[in-house]
């Protein structure tokens, strides 16, 4: 698989060098809760603003939402959060009505399955949502919370399907002695995302793929085959076309599209978390990648703009105390001469 140049770089602090089992050594005196927060990593922070005293904010809680089973996503859209949950429902909560005892009905959508509803993504119009059934299910939303919404299409759907299956070109392994179009999730849809067009639909599985979808006719557009070598958990989009996915296999990798074949390929993989990488989230401007593990870890990564940098040490001081911290700055492609 072709490779595309892309400069990122990590900071993370020589404790979480240390065992697995153990974030930090015997011997370390920090723990997570005290680690500097991200308004002191150098990269993200001018030099004058890393001694200011940061301001502080308080949240009260307003409002307990209540849902009969496990919350798996959030999504927002206006005025209205929907929340998807473990039994196959999907609720929508006005801002207005949240904070009354009494709740209405506010299932507006539940699968015929009764599949977890893993991850959700509004664009206009409609509610697509990712199922453990291994499909896509698209809402058409209603403007009345009591009024359930119409599911008008699952993905793949039964014409892109029905193309697909006369053609052997059109069959990859999914297991030992199974074969199934390219077309088709076979396990687990694990994440959605919109794309900054709001043109494709990207969506992520634990079958080691992710797809790309039309939001206007539903069809497939292509499918990156074993994009990692265990489930896909995550996956965010940049607003230069970039694709970042995160796995059981420990790793991230980035994606870009390839100008003169028109698909996805490898641009690098990121690989210092120790555990399944859970959780994504990117900066607006597409610099900064935050990723969260199984190791009780957060990492940030930032975009190089040099060309090569490989490891370097640095003496930072973080709220106005001298702590000696190991900054690990790596430049994942290698194939750039300087």
């Amino acid at each position: 698989m072709g490779l595309l140049p892309c400069h990122f770089s990590c900071w993370k602090d020589d404790e979480s060098q240390s065992d697995s089992s153990h974030l930090y050594s015997e011997s370390s005196t920090f723990s997570i809760s005290s680690q500097p927060s991200l308004l002191y990593v150098p990269s993200l922070t001018s030099q004058s603003q890393q001694h200011e005293p940061t301001p502080s904010i308080h949240y009260k809680c307003i409002g307990i939402l209540k849902d009969r089973s496990y919350v798996f996503s959030l999504a927002l859209a206006g005025e209205v959060l929907y929340s998807s949950s473990s039994n196959g429902e999907i609720r929508a909560w006005r801002q207005d009505s949240s904070l009354q005892d009494n709740q209405v009905d506010n299932i507006v959508a539940t699968s015929n399955s009764a599949s977890a509803v893993k991850s959700l993504v509004v664009l206009g119009d409609k509610l697509f949502s990712a199922h453990q059934d291994n499909k896509i299910r698209i809402w058409k939303i209603h403007n009345h919370l009591q009024q359930k919404y119409k599911c008008i299409a699952t993905l793949p759907t039964l014409k892109d399907r029905f193309l697909r299956c006369f053609s052997e070109k059109n069959y990859v392994q999914v297991r030992r002695h199974k074969k199934s179009t390219w077309v088709n999730h076979v396990d687990t849809v694990s994440a959605l995302a919109i794309s900054k067009d709001c043109s494709p639909l990207y969506s992520a599985s634990w079958d080691r793929t992710f797809k790309i979808w039309w939001t206007s006719d539903f069809k497939c557009l292509q499918s990156v085959q074993n994009a990692h070598n265990d489930a896909i958990n995550a996956i965010v989009l940049s607003r230069d076309g970039y694709v970042y996915t995160s796995s059981a296999d420990k790793t991230i990798k980035i994606w870009n599209k390839h100008a003169d074949k028109n698909k996805n390929l490898l641009v690098a993989p990121l690989e210092k978390h120790k555990s399944a990488v859970n959780a994504l989230a990117l900066s607006s401007n597409g610099d900064v990648l935050y990723s969260g593990a199984c190791d009780r870890s957060i990492l940030v990564r930032e975009r190089e703009s040099s060309i090569r940098v490989d490891q370097q040490i640095k003496q930072l001081g973080f709220g106005g105390e001298e702590l000696a911290k190991v900054i690990l700055v790596w430049q994942f492609w290698k194939g750039i001469e300087g």
